[in-house]
C-alpha cells in the first residue's frame, strides 16, 4: 500500500515510522515552514494534571505519555527521554488540593504516575526555585526532546524503506498530492531530508485545569503582531469556524507568499509534481487547514505562537532536574548540558512565527519569580513555534475522505501525545481499527 505523509513533525513522523512496520510503501512531503512546533516544543510529558473535565482530551494524552517507555525500546535510540518528576509549584499550599484531589482520583487509571508526594522545600530539587514555594512530585513525569523524537522516528521509517521529499505538499479537489520543489531543488525533485534540520495565561480558569487544558477559540490579535500576522486584525475576533492568519511563512520551498483573504490558500511558482498513493496523512500543524482546503473541508485549525528560552548554568548538573509546573506562567525544565528551559508564551497571533521583546520579556519575568536563582543563567537560544490548535476544543484525528486522513490540533501537548497520535493516523490510512475509539477527534467542520 502507497501512503504519503503531509508534515515532516513529531506526528507525520510517527505515521511514517508505524506505517513502513507494516509494510507500507511511505512517502513523507515535509514543507520546513518556519515556526513548525516540534522544532521549538519544550518537551513536557505531564498529561495527568490537564483536562479535568474533559475525559476523552486527557484521555489522548495519557495514552500518548504511556506509549513512550515502549517507543524508546523499540527505537533503541536515546532521544532525551528521561522519568525526572514533575514539581506542581504553589506560593500558598491550598493552592495545591485541587490538583492532588485530580490526581487522586485518576491515580487507579494511571499508576504510571507514581506516588504523588508533598515537597516542603521544592528548592532541595529544583536548587534555583524561590525559597517561599510550596509543592507536589508527580515522579511519572517525564521530559523528552521533540527535535531527537522527531529524527529518531524519521531515520527508522527511512531505513525501512520510507522517502522523504523537502517540499511543500498540495492537495487536489480528489485528493491527488502533489509537491512543490524545495528551494535551491531542480524542478520535480523534492530534494533531501537532514535530521536536526500580548500573551494569555496559562491557567484555564473555566475548567479549573492546574495547567491550560483545551485550546481556547482565538482571541482578538493584539499588538504589532495583529496586522501582520492575523486575518483578524485589531479589535476583531476570529471565532470557531474561522482559519486565523493565512500568512504563511515558509523557511524554504518555491511557496509565494501573500496576504489574502480568508480561504484564498497558497500560491507555488510551480504545478508540482504528482506522486501516487492509495492513502493519505495531512499531519501539517497549523498548516493543515490550508492543505485540506482543496477537498472542501473548512477545517478551523488556527497557530498558537509560543517563545520559550534557553538558558546554561554554567558547571551546574541539571541533567535530572524536575519539570517545574505552576498553576499560572511559565514551566521550567533542566537537560543534559547544564541546560534550562524557560517557556511558553500563549499567543494568538496568526502565522508570526517570531520572537519579540515583549514575549522574551514575558518568559523572563515571569521565570525569574518562581525561580530567582536563574538571574545568573547565561541565554544561550531563544525558540519559537506554532502550536496547532483546533477550535472546538479536542485534536483532530479522522477521515476526511475515502482516502485522505487527518491529525492535528494537540496544541501544547504536541510532544505528549504526538508519537501516539501517529500510529491512530498510520492505522486509520491502512484500514485498520485504531486501539481507542476516535470518534471524540473526528473531523466536525466538513
Amino acid at each position: 500500500m502507497r501512503v504519503v505523509v503531509i508534515g515532516g513533525g513529531i506526528v507525520g513522523a510517527a505515521a511514517a515510522y508505524y506505517l513502513t512496520g507494516r509494510g507500507a510503501s511511505v512517502t513523507v512531503v515535509d514543507g520546513g515552514y518556519q515556526g513548525e512546533a516540534t522544532q521549538a516544543g519544550a518537551g513536557i510529558v505531564c498529561p495527568w494534571v490537564d483536562h479535568p473535565e474533559d475525559d476523552d482530551w486527557y484521555r489522548l494524552n495519557r495514552e500518548g505519555a504511556r506509549a513512550y517507555p515502549g517507543l524508546v525500546e523499540a527505537l533503541g535510540e536515546d532521544f532525551g527521554y528521561a522519568k525526572v518528576g514533575a514539581l506542581l509549584v504553589a506560593e500558598d499550599p491550598a493552592e495545591l488540593e485541587p490538583v492532588r484531589s485530580l490526581l487522586h482520583r485518576r491515580y487507579a487509571d494511571a499508576p504510571e504516575m507514581g506516588e504523588v508526594v508533598d515537597v516542603p522545600a521544592p528548592a532541595e530539587l529544583f536548587p534555583p526555585l524561590s525559597d517561599t514555594l510550596s509543592a507536589l512530585l508527580v515522579p511519572g513525569a517525564a521530559r523528552v526532546d521533540g527535535r531527537s523524537v522527531r529524527d529518531a522516528l524519521l531515520n527508522a521509517a527511512v531505513a525501512r524503506g520510507a522517502r522523504i521529499h523537502a517540499g511543500a505538499a498540495t492537495l487536489t479537489p480528489d485528493g491527488e498530492v502533489r509537491v512543490h520543489a524545495a528551494a535551491g531543488a531542480p524542478s520535480g525533485e523534492g530534494g533531501t531530508w537532514t535530521p536536526g534540520g500580548g500573551t494569555g495565561q496559562a491557567r484555564n480558569e473555566e475548567t479549573g485545569s492546574w495547567r491550560q487544558a483545551a485550546p481556547r477559540g482565538p482571541a482578538a490579535a493584539q499588538g504589532p503582531d495583529a496586522t501582520q500576522g492575523s486575518q483578524t486584525g485589531p479589535g476583531r475576533q476570529a471565532g470557531p469556524g474561522r482559519q486565523a492568519g493565512p500568512r504563511l511563512q515558509a523557511a524554504r520551498g518555491s511557496e509565494v507568499v501573500r496576504p489574502v483573504a480568508a480561504g484564498a490558500g497558497r500560491v507555488f511558482a510551480d504545478e508540482g509534481v504528482p506522486v501516487e498513493a492509495d492513502a493519505v496523512i495531512v499531519a501539517g500543524g497549523a498548516w493543515t487547514g490550508e492543505v485540506c482546503r482543496p477537498l472542501g473541508a473548512e477545517l478551523p485549525v488556527f497557530p498558537r505562537r509560543g517563545q520559550i528560552l534557553h538558558a546554561t548554568l554554567e558547571g551546574v548538573d541539571t541533567a535530572w532536574w524536575p519539570i517545574v509546573l505552576p498553576s499560572d506562567g511559565p514551566y521550567l525544565l533542566g537537560f543534559p548540558g547544564s541546560r534550562v528551559v524557560i517557556g511558553a508564551t500563549v499567543e494568538d497571533v496568526g502565522f508570526a512565527p517570531r520572537v519579540t521583546m515583549g514575549g522574551l520579556e514575558e518568559v523572563l519575568q515571569a521565570g525569574l519569580r518562581i525561580a530567582p536563582g536563574l538571574a545568573g543563567a547565561t541565554v544561550t537560544e531563544t525558540r519559537v513555534g506554532l502550536r496547532p490548535v483546533y477550535a472546538p476544543g479536542r485534536a483532530l484525528i479522522g477521515p476526511l475522505n475515502s482516502r485522505v486522513v487527518v491529525a492535528t490540533g494537540l496544541s501544547a501537548y504536541g510532544l505528549t501525545a504526538g508519537p501516539y497520535a501517529g500510529r491512530l493516523a498510520a492505522a486509520l490510512a491502512l484500514g485498520e481499527t485504531p486501539p481507542i475509539d476516535l470518534t471524540p477527534y473526528a473531523p466536525t467542520c466538513l
